[in-house]
């Protein structure tokens, strides 16, 4: 029987329903028809089609262009603190299934894919760091991380801390606020470190969750790193946009006889060897402070190269659907290099960290890559992030990386 609404109710248009049945959290400011003004930001509002059916309930914000972030479906569903317990619970179980024993460092939460619009959580240890990019859950944090730590420390695992990596942009255009700091734990003390050192794939790594990227560490390649491992076995490589030096890493503990990894930040190349250091990998690994897009063009090609295998892990060179043009000549150029670079034979690990360069545009630039150079792709692998950032068919933006290893002929 369906529990009575006492929600403010906002209808949307033929368009938005659709959506919604189909699966599609998101309704954009666009798609509301009536109902908007007697909304607070942050609450909760039943959504409900041009006929007055109801849809769903969801977060509204009148700051954001995506008005309302669907929360459920469910008519009966009371968002009580028993719901938050279930649906954190869901996430943990889940990544202890697709995860097994590999849960010291994982995604814990990923936004929509886990229910929680705009809600990103990483575990580094005993470490969580998260980012909230929704009003509706920056009003219900104080709630759910106190929650998601104790529901992981009934589990066995050990949590001294909750770190809040909200120096992002996108906040301001939601109407919050940019912050970060520890989040206070009751009965906890505040860690007096924003670094700490993680174990993946058998390789420590010094994680800055302060100043490092997004949350300090891209966890969504774990995977991938040991297929390029699985390939590196007296191979010379070269690994393009480092970052903090994990595919390098990765491909160096895999055997390779030696590893240049490149970034154009100094401050990323330090980090790199200092994990090289910590690793006993120095010997077999150097590193450079370069942009990729002027050394890759410098390099002896084909059979005069130095190298027989080339990483190239970019950031995301398109945010919007507007500069994907632009992005495909800037993935073009970086890849046609590299495969002129390459003897044949040589190998080729190759990825897009970008929803909106998706994998039929991505594979076109490939093979427009490969066709200028004058070689052919011999696929390895097709590869996308790890199971603990779950990809939602319905929610395409949740479908972002895409990664391919090949070999030249």
């Amino acid at each position: 029987m369906k529990q009575e609404r006492t929600y403010p109710r906002v209808a949307v248009t033929r368009k938005a329903e659709n959506s919604i049945k189909s699966g599609h959290p998101w309704i954009y400011h666009t798609e509301l028809v009536e109902g908007e003004a007697g909304c607070n930001d942050g609450a909760l509002v039943d959504i409900v089609s041009p006929r007055g059916r109801y849809l769903g309930t969801g977060f509204f914000n009148s700051h954001s262009k995506i008005r309302i972030r669907l929360l459920s479906t469910n008519a009966n569903d009371h968002f009580d603190e028993a719901f938050w317990e279930r649906r954190l619970r869901y996430a943990w179980e889940y990544r202890k299934t697709v995860m097994g024993d590999d849960l010291s460092c994982c995604r814990v939460i990923f936004g929509e894919a886990d229910s929680f619009p705009g809600l990103t959580v990483d575990r580094f240890g005993d470490i969580l760091v998260a980012q909230t990019l929704s009003l509706g859950i920056e009003q219900r944090k104080s709630l759910l991380f106190p929650m998601l730590a104790r529901i992981l420390r009934e589990d066995g695992q050990v949590i001294r801390g909750i770190y809040e990596r909200n120096d992002v942009s996108i906040r301001e255009r939601e109407g919050m606020q940019q912050n970060k700091g520890f989040f206070p734990l009751e009965n906890l003390a505040t860690p007096e470190s924003t670094q700490t050192e993680i174990v993946e794939n058998g390789i420590r790594y010094l994680v800055d969750f302060e100043n490092g990227q997004k949350t300090g560490f891209f966890l969504d390649q774990k995977y991938n790193r040991q297929a390029v491992a699985r390939l590196s076995r007296g191979k010379r490589v070269l690994d393009c946009f480092t970052h903090t030096g994990s595919f390098g890493l990765n491909a160096a503990m895999g055997g390779a006889v030696h590893v240049h990894s490149v970034d154009i930040s100094e401050t990323a190349v330090e980090m790199a060897r200092e994990n090289a250091r910590r690793n006993g990998l120095l010997d077999v690994m150097d590193f450079e402070a370069a942009n990729v897009f002027d050394l890759l063009p410098s390099l002896p090609c084909g059979a005069k190269s130095d190298y027989d295998f080339v990483i190239l892990d970019p950031p995301a060179f398109t945010k919007s659907r507007q500069t994907v043009e632009h992005a495909m000549r800037g993935y073009k150029e970086i890849n046609l290099r590299a495969m002129k670079l390459l003897p044949r034979g040589g190998y080729l690990a190759t990825c897009s960290c970008s929803h909106f360069m998706t994998d039929a545009l991505f594979r076109d630039m490939l093979r427009s890559a490969a066709f200028d150079a004058g070689v052919s792709l011999r696929q390895i692998e097709a590869r996308q992030q790890s199971p603990d950032h779950p990809i939602l068919w319905n929610v395409p933006e949740t479908d972002y990386l895409k990664f391919y290893l090949f070999q030249i002929v």
